[in-house]
């Protein structure tokens, strides 16, 4: 059963859609599983000014994704890193256990974006993928 907070988000999600010339793009998800989500970031003076996304999958990833979107909207860089899965099935008033995973994309998704725009900048340096095909596919099965 889905919290109210859950429902509105999944029905009237917030920030959808793609931001053209992102500062940051993160991308996670496992087609197997059918949950895919790009973030899209606009940076200015080091906050957020702008926060997109595009989700393919149930509607606790669609819940998630705008939660995850108005949470990162004009926080800084440091900030943003503090929203963890835990927090995200917070501000959503919980999800079921077997949606979980939902919240780890979302928060994941979005350091990406964090990431890539670092690395575009000049900041970090590029890293590996952080999550292997195989611990994405272990997330799957624990549904």
């Amino acid at each position: 059963m889905y919290s109210d907070k859950v429902m509105d988000h999944f029905m009237n999600p917030r920030n959808v859609g793609e931001i053209k010339d992102a500062d940051g793009i993160g991308e996670v998800g496992n087609p197997v599983c059918g949950d895919m989500m790009t973030f899209y970031i606009r940076v200015k003076d080091n906050r957020l000014a702008d926060v997109k996304f595009k989700t393919f999958g149930c509607g606790a990833a669609i819940a998630v994704s705008s939660m995850v979107s108005e949470m990162a909207m004009g926080k800084t860089l440091e900030e943003v890193r503090k929203i963890t899965p835990d927090l995200v099935a917070k501000e959503l008033e919980g999800l079921p256990k077997n949606k979980y995973h939902c919240s780890n994309l979302g928060a994941q998704a979005l350091n990406k974006a964090v990431d890539d725009y670092l690395v575009k900048q000049g900041k970090a340096p590029k890293t590996e993928e952080r999550r292997t095909e195989d611990e994405e596919e272990k997330t799957c099965n624990e549904e």
